[in-house]
C-alpha cells in the first residue's frame, strides 16, 4: 500500500478514543518511544520530562526531571501490566543510573495502576527491595521539544512528506497513531498495520 495523506488521515481517524495513559522513564526516550509504538493497542506515544520540580524544563535546562516516554493505550487491547512487562524488558531494573536525566522510573496515575505494579512484582522474579527502578506517582508531564518527537522519522522524507501534504503540524505528527507505528517500524520493530506490507517495508516508497 502506498503511504499517502489519505492513508494517514484514515488510519488516524479510526484510532480508538477511549484510551488510558502510562508514563515510563527508561533512559534516553528515543528508544522506548519506538519500542512502545510497536505494541498492539498502543495508540500514541510522546517524549517528555517528568518527576522533577522545575516548572518549565527543556532538554538544555532539565533541572531535576527525567526523560520519559508517555503512551496512550487502548485498555481493551493491551493492559497496563503488559506495558510494565515491556518496560522491565527495556532496562536493567536492579540497577539505577546516577544521572537524574536517564533514571528508571515507573510513574503511576491511578490506584488501578499502583495495584497493577504490586501484582506485577508479586508474579515476577523481582523483589521490591532489590530494585533500583523507582515507582512514583505522576505529578506533571512536560512535552519535550518537537525535534525529540518520533526521532526515527526525522530524516525519512518518504514518511514525513505525506504527513506534510496532509496538513499535519509538528504537534499533529507527535500525536498521530500512524506516526507512532511508522516510528517503531523504521527503528526495526515488528509492526502490523494496514499501511505496512507483510515483509515489513512499505510497498511503495519514494525517498
Amino acid at each position: 500500500m502506498t503511504l499517502t495523506p489519505t492513508v494517514l488521515r484514515e488510519y488516524d481517524n479510526r484510532a480508538p478514543t477511549a484510551t488510558e495513559t502510562a508514563t515510563f522513564g527508561l533512559g534516553c526516550f528515543w528508544g522506548p518511544d519506538a519500542r512502545f509504538g510497536a505494541i498492539e493497542g498502543v495508540i500514541r506515544t510522546r517524549a517528555g520530562y517528568a518527576g522533577g520540580t522545575k516548572p518549565d524544563p527543556s532538554y538544555r535546562t532539565l533541572g531535576d526531571h527525567t526523560e520519559v516516554v508517555q503512551v496512550d493505550y487502548d485498555p481493551e487491547t493491551v493492559s497496563f501490566q503488559k506495558l510494565l512487562t515491556v518496560a522491565f524488558e527495556e532496562h536493567s531494573p536492579r540497577n539505577q543510573t546516577e544521572k537524574r536525566q536517564y533514571q528508571n522510573i515507573v510513574f503511576t496515575e491511578s490506584e488501578t495502576q499502583r495495584e497493577a505494579v504490586g501484582t506485577f512484582l508479586d508474579t515476577s522474579n523481582y523483589r521490591a527491595d532489590e530494585l533500583g527502578t523507582r515507582f512514583e506517582s505522576l505529578e506533571t508531564f512536560h512535552i519535550a521539544e518537537p525535534y525529540h518527537q518520533k526521532f526515527n522519522l526525522s530524516d525519512k522524507h518518504w514518511i514525513t512528506g505525506p504527513f506534510e501534504k496532509a496538513g499535519y503540524a509538528e504537534a499533529d505528527i507527535r500525536e498521530s497513531p500512524a506516526a507512532a507505528k511508522l516510528n517503531a517500524h523504521v527503528a526495526g520493530h515488528d509492526v502490523s498495520v494496514p499501511f505496512l506490507s507483510d515483509r515489513g517495508p512499505l510497498a511503495s516508497r519514494s525517498e
